[in-house]
């Protein structure tokens, strides 16, 4: 985009640019003396001033330099990089993470005096599985428009070359980038570089780096060691060993480990808010709870307060049980009888669908394929590894272990995997889920032989 374009100021613009300049104790003559613009343009992007044109964008670029603050907290992202959408793989992903997000202003606000203390940089989140990171990365990503990528293990969405290709895709369609299509992730950045203006900044937000698959030796996704002023990466991982960390940088770092101390009184209150936002009737939920709380004659804040702890400060629990207990799964259990953490969550399930008793061979083998094949899959594919009726596999599916599966549309095909990656690590610890049992070492037979008779098939026909 040229500079001479012209663009708007949102209505949360307008009211970040009033603040910014009377916290820099400026008027609007001082600012736009300082910025070399008229008073009027400023005006027009506070909404003071009719603007039917907008105001060109060289001239945000010098208010918002002048006020050390970004371009888009003045205009919106779409309209400052003239995109209408996130990356499509991951749009419907990122729109789950934040239907109901709310809180972790800590972390926001820590990643942005981050900023503001270094030139360029490695900014990483830690915390453990269902301590809200994804979604973190998702806000973020959501509200600046940032180059991102999710890597995601239970779908082998996790290797290097994805990541670069998508990478490059996004920062070659945002500045406009030629002759970039086999640039590795270094030029790239030092090509995006050269084309920021004063003030303007790139981050790219990166989910998961425990979730990488590559040989050992080189940084994590090949993340360089070194970074051009302005360009930094939000980065998220669960706790790692130092010896395995994966990142060697000389430049600037630093870590927020959700599990801190100094972050406990903020995580609880997060927890809190978000147990209330699913209380309100637009949730899906309220009608639901509120029965549960009314016939248990508990208070509301009780139950939130008590939920609080149970939740152990993690939002992957309560993404299950609040539903659960709408749902009526637990009807026959008081305030004190519900599972506390999402350990025993799990555990709570498993012992429910009988899977400690010696039935549910379909059951085992259902979830051991999901576990082994660890790609979207067809119900169908499933019902044929296995030589059962479709329709048994989908009650399966659907019924009993709907909330712990993701469901996508593949090539017009409903597929399912794996919905997080902390149920993975409960099944792998599970010894009904041990690959030497004879169940599973048939069962792997079984996804031979069908993917020997599709290979068949297709020969037969032709394709």
């Amino acid at each position: 985009m040229k500079p001479s374009d012209k663009v708007r100021s949102s209505e949360t613009g307008k009211i970040k640019l009033k603040v910014s300049y009377k916290q820099a104790g400026l008027t609007i003559a001082e600012l736009a003396a300082k910025a070399n613009i008229s008073e009027d343009t400023i005006k027009r992007l506070l909404g003071t001033k009719e603007c039917l044109n907008g105001v060109e964008r060289w001239q945000v670029n010098k208010i918002a330099e002048v006020l050390e603050i970004q371009p888009t907290d003045i205009v919106d992202p779409k309209d400052w990089y003239g995109q209408n959408s996130l990356p499509p793989e991951f749009e419907s992903l990122i729109a789950e993470k934040t239907r109901t997000f709310c809180g972790r202003r800590f972390v926001f606000d820590t990643f942005e005096q981050f900023i503001k203390a270094n030139p360029c940089g490695y900014f990483t989140i830690v915390g453990d599985a269902g301590m809200g990171k994804s979604s973190i990365a998702a806000k973020y990503i959501s509200e600046y428009l940032s180059p991102c990528y999710f890597n995601i293990l239970v779908e082998r969405r996790n290797r290097p070359e994805l990541f670069l290709k998508s990478i490059r895709r996004q920062l070659i369609d945002r500045y406009q980038l030629l002759k970039s299509e086999d640039d590795d992730l270094a030029t790239l950045l030092a090509n995006v570089a050269r084309k920021l203006t004063a003030g303007e900044r790139l981050v790219i937000a990166i989910d998961a780096l425990d979730e990488v698959e590559q040989e050992p030796g080189e940084n994590l996704l090949h993340l360089p060691k070194n970074l051009p002023n302005s360009v930094y990466f939000l980065l998220t991982r669960r706790p790692y060993n130092p010896d395995k960390k994966g990142l060697l940088v000389d430049v600037p770092e630093r870590e927020l480990d959700l599990r801190d101390e100094r972050y406990v009184d903020f995580n609880h209150n997060d927890i809190t808010e978000y147990i209330q936002v699913v209380l309100k009737p637009d949730s899906g939920y309220q009608e639901g709870l509120k029965k549960w709380i009314q016939t248990r004659s508990i208070s509301e804040e009780n139950f939130v307060g008590e939920l609080a702890k149970k939740s152990e400060n993690n939002f992957m629990y309560l993404r299950y049980v609040l539903p659960a207990i709408a749902c009526g799964d637990y009807n026959d259990f008081d305030l004190k009888q519900l599972p506390k953490g999402l350990q025993e969550y799990y555990q709570n399930h498993w012992v429910r669908m009988g899977m400690e008793a010696k039935s549910g061979q379909l059951m085992e083998g259902i979830l051991y394929i999901l576990l082994e094949i660890g790609t979207p899959i067809p119900c169908g594919t499933i019902a044929g590894i296995v030589e059962k009726d479709e329709y048994d596999v989908k009650q399966v599916l659907e019924d009993d272990w709907v909330e712990y599966l993701k469901k996508q549309n593949v090539e017009e095909e409903i597929c399912y995997t794996i919905y997080h990656a902390s149920f993975l690590d409960f099944l792998k610890t599970k010894r009904q889920m041990d690959s030497k049992r004879k169940i599973f070492q048939e069962v792997n037979q079984q996804i031979v032989d069908y993917l020997q008779r599709k290979i068949a098939e297709k020969e037969d026909s032709g394709e």
